[in-house]
């Protein structure tokens, strides 16, 4: 299937005391995807209040929107992230250039792949 979405869903669990600090970082990659990413076509984020975390669903046009996201947005604010949260795991599904895929593993985030082999949307 060539040219597929790339879905990424994924969790942020806040160290202690963090959550509020988390979700204010969230907040501000909310308004920077939606204002400065057109190839990011959502972005969903939940409270997990069972594990003091946030789980996050991105969908992205393709790969290059993935990089540019990755590039971005995420290189922002990922060392902020990791000092108040514990990263993983990230699942990315979809069609994922491998230099993306060995950037992720590379980021030690608990990174896993999956290709898409069905399926429909409504949408």
């Amino acid at each position: 299937m060539e040219n597929q979405n790339i879905t990424v869903f994924y969790k942020w669990t806040a160290k202690e005391g963090k959550f509020d600090e988390l979700k204010s970082i969230y907040d501000e990659v909310y308004k920077e995807m939606k204002d400065n990413e057109p190839g990011t076509l959502s972005m969903q984020y939940y409270f997990d209040k069972d594990q003091n975390a946030l789980v996050v669903n991105d969908l992205f046009e393709d790969g290059a929107a993935l990089g540019a996201h990755l590039g971005g947005t995420a290189a922002h604010h990922f060392q902020k992230l990791s000092e108040i949260a514990v990263p993983g795991p990230f699942f990315f599904c979809g069609d994922v250039p491998e230099d993306l895929k060995q950037a992720a593993i590379g980021m030690r985030m608990g990174a896993e792949f999956s290709d898409q082999i069905g399926g429909f949307s409504r949408n």
